[in-house]
């Protein structure tokens, strides 16, 4: 054999080993993306969550007859921090959510309430954890679109398959949090 087609084939052996190399390490990292950007939907919820007694609290001293809604956001609290999957700790973000739109409605009918020191904190820490959701469920879904793209586009298409890689779904709202919600006294 000649010199120069052994240094060939020894040189695509070595490129060949090389791409394997780096799509394994680039579905490593995009799958470790992904998980990481769940963990953050999930970290923002529980903050969510937690905020919640403080809130109850708060609103409970002005509100003392509005137990139903106390009561709707106090269960839809337990809903989340019980969820175990994505899809229902989603859901019960969105019920958690709606809950909580009620309580800031109660907050129009008691003045003295709306212009609580505590509340009004309470009411923008919520709102900076909700941009806080919004912003780690896009992250989500951008890592999922970059993973996906991975997986279906040439030449990646090849070695998803080669390494048991499928494409991933996005994250989507449940119908019932499109709805606009509905509050009533």
């Amino acid at each position: 054999m000649p010199t120069g087609l052994i240094w060939t084939v020894i040189v695509l052996a070595i490129l060949v080993v090389l791409i394997l190399i780096y799509y394994f390490n680039r579905f490593i990292v995009l799958g470790n993306r992904i998980d990481n950007s769940l963990s953050q939907i999930d970290v923002q919820l529980r903050k969510r969550a937690d905020l919640v007694p403080t809130l109850i609290s708060t609103v409970k001293g002005y509100a003392k007859h509005e137990s139903k809604i106390m009561k709707e956001v106090t269960d839809a609290r337990k809903v989340l921090l019980g969820a175990k999957t994505i899809e229902k700790k989603m859901k019960a973000g969105s019920e958690l959510q709606n809950a909580l739109k009620s309580i800031f409605a109660i907050a129009e009918n008691y003045p003295q309430l709306k212009a609580n020191e505590n509340f009004l904190h309470l009411q923008k820490e919520l709102a900076a954890i909700e941009d806080k959701i919004s912003y780690s469920r896009q992250f989500y879904n951008d890592s999922i679109l970059t993973y996906n793209n991975t997986c279906k586009s040439f030449p990646g298409i090849f070695f998803a398959r080669i390494y048991g890689k499928s494409p991933k779904k996005f994250l989507q709202i449940p119908t019932e949090a499109r709805a606009v919600p509905k509050i009533e006294f």
